[in-house]
C-alpha cells in the first residue's frame, strides 16, 4: 500500500473533521501534520493524541517539522485572507494545495462536475459548502437546457459555523456566485447564506432555483436525480427533500423580473438536505461534511494521478 502524506492547516471544525475523515476512511492519504495557531485548540490536541505531528506556529511551524519534505498535498482550512500566504509558501515548495477557503486563487472544483479538468493545477479551490451542495444541481439543469439565472440559498445550523466560516461570509456569497456561473453554467448567479440559530440544530438545507430555456421536464428531473446519486457516492447524507418542481412561463404568461424584463422558459425548484457523517461533529453539520468529503475525494484523485498513490 502506497499512501501520500498530507498536512492540514487549520485546526478548527473543518480541519479537524477532515483529519478524522482521512484517518478513518482513506486508503490513499496519510496524515503527516496538523497545523494551527491556537496551542489550546481541540484539533491540535486530538491530532497529538492520534500520533500526528502538530504545530501551533502556522505554516512557518509546518516548514520546521521533519515531515515537511515528505508532504505532497496541503489542505487549507483557515481563511481567505490567510490562504494567500499559504499558497505562496506551498507553491514555492512544490506542494499541491487543496483550498477549503473562499479565496479562490486556484480554479473552482466541484468533484462531480469538473474535478478531472483541474487535477494538474498546483492549487484547487473547493468553492464553499453551499457551492458544493448546489452547483451540481445547476450543472445538471445546464446539461439539458441553457440556464439564464440560478439562485441558491444555503441554510446551516449556527452551531456548525465556526469563527472561520463567520469571518468569510462576504467571500462565501461572492465565491459561490461566481462558481454558479463558471462551473454550474448559469448566465447569472446569486448566493445567499443563512445561519439558523434553531434549537435543536437543524440539518443543512439548500434551495436551488434556476430559470432555463424550454426543455423536457422529465429530462431535467432525471439529470438532477442522476447528479444527486453521484454526490451521494461521497456524501451519503446528501438527498432531495422532495420532488423537483417546475413552472412554465410562455408568451401568454411570462415571468416578469424587475431589472430583467419578461422571461419565457422553465423555473426549476430543487430542495436539498445534507446530513453529515458525524466523523467529528454532529450530523447536523452537513455543511462541513460536504466540504471535507469533496476535499478528501479531490486530494485522493490528485494523489493517485499525480503522485502514484495506490490502495
Amino acid at each position: 500500500m502506497t499512501k501520500v502524506k498530507v498536512a492540514i492547516i487549520g485546526s478548527g471544525n473543518i480541519g479537524t473533521d477532515l483529519m478524522i475523515k482521512i484517518m478513518r476512511t482513506s486508503d490513499i492519504l496519510e496524515m503527516g501534520a496538523m497545523v494551527g495557531v491556537d496551542p489550546a485548540s481541540d484539533g491540535l490536541a486530538r491530532a497529538d493524541r492520534l500520533g500526528v505531528a502538530i504545530t501551533s506556529d502556522g505554516i512557518e511551524g509546518l516548514q520546521k517539522l521533519s515531515v515537511w519534505d515528505d508532504i505532497k498535498i496541503v489542505f487549507d482550512a483557515t481563511s481567505a485572507y490567510a490562504h494567500k500566504h499559504h499558497d505562496e509558501v506551498c507553491r514555492a515548495a512544490g506542494k499541491v494545495i487543496v483550498d477549503l477557503t473562499p479565496a479562490a486563487i486556484g480554479p473552482y472544483t466541484v468533484p462531480v462536475v469538473n474535478m478531472e479538468a483541474n487535477l494538474d493545477q498546483p492549487n484547487v479551490n473547493m468553492v464553499t459548502c453551499g457551492g458544493q451542495a448546489t452547483i451540481p444541481i445547476v450543472a445538471a439543469v445546464s446539461k439539458v437546457a441553457k440556464v439564464h439565472y440560478a439562485e441558491i440559498i444555503a441554510s446551516i445550523s449556527s452551531k456548525s459555523a465556526g469563527p472561520g466560516t463567520r469571518a468569510n461570509i462576504d467571500e462565501f456569497t461572492e465565491t459561490t456566485r461566481r462558481a454558479i456561473e463558471e462551473v454550474g453554467g448559469a448566465g447569472k448567479g446569486k448566493a445567499i447564506i443563512i445561519l439558523n440559530p434553531a434549537e435543536p440544530p437543524l440539518l443543512m438545507r439548500d434551495t436551488v432555483f434556476t430559470l432555463c430555456e424550454m426543455a423536457d421536464e422529465a429530462e431535467i428531473e432525471k439529470s438532477i436525480e442522476d447528479m444527486v446519486a453521484q454526490v451521494q457516492s461521497y456524501v451519503p447524507g446528501y438527498r432531495l427533500k422532495q420532488k423537483v418542481q417546475f413552472e412554465r412561463f410562455g408568451s401568454n404568461n411570462p415571468l416578469k423580473i424587475p431589472g430583467y424584463g419578461e422571461f419565457e422558459g422553465i423555473k426549476t425548484s430543487v430542495y436539498l438536505e445534507v446530513e453529515g457523517a458525524a466523523h467529528y461533529l454532529p450530523a447536523y453539520a452537513g455543511n462541513l461534511d460536504i466540504m471535507t468529503s469533496a476535499a478528501m475525494g479531490t486530494g485522493e484523485k490528485i494523489a493517485t494521478l499525480k503522485f502514484g498513490a495506490a490502495a
